[in-house]
């Protein structure tokens, strides 16, 4: 059992003396997105093998889960790839914010803070940049009306 405090000690001021900051944010994000990432892209990945490995009926109703007819994402699909997007940019930022802080730089609280509000900012770019590089063709073309899916034949 544990003993009475001892009064001599002074409590830990952490909760007092520390403020919430940018910096906090990201190093909780880069645990977060981490256990995403491998979460929830070992899920998806497994059940991808798995409805291959079972065959055609099987893989079709996975691809019905996440995608429409003509083979863009649905709504799940968007917040699956977007979502994971999101989180391998995040992680990767904040990987490289690490890096630069492992050798030495960028430990000054003014530069500390414009890192980790500049990991942030980068990383939903990048996911922006990304996303609408994979999506452009898809805004840009003609709708076809009962078009097929386009499989290559030899």
């Amino acid at each position: 059992m544990a003993s009475a405090r001892n009064e001599t000690r002074p409590l830990s001021p952490h909760l007092q003396v520390w403020k919430w900051g940018p910096h906090m944010l990201v190093s909780i994000l880069h645990r977060v997105t981490g256990t995403g990432m491998a979460t929830v892209g070992v899920i998806v990945f497994l059940w991808w093998l798995g409805a291959l490995a079972a065959g055609k009926e099987s893989y079709d109703w996975f691809m019905d889960q996440l995608t429409v007819s003509s083979g863009a994402p649905n709504i799940a699909g968007y917040i699956l790839g977007i979502g994971l997007t999101l989180s391998f940019f995040q992680h990767m930022m904040s990987g490289i914010r690490h890096f630069v802080m492992d050798a030495g730089a960028a430990f000054e609280l003014k530069a500390n803070k414009s890192f980790a509000i500049l990991t942030m900012v980068v990383s939903v770019l990048l996911t922006a940049a990304l996303w609408g590089y994979l999506s452009y063709g898809h805004l840009t073309a003609k709708p076809v009306a009962n078009a097929p899916i386009a499989v290559e034949t030899k």
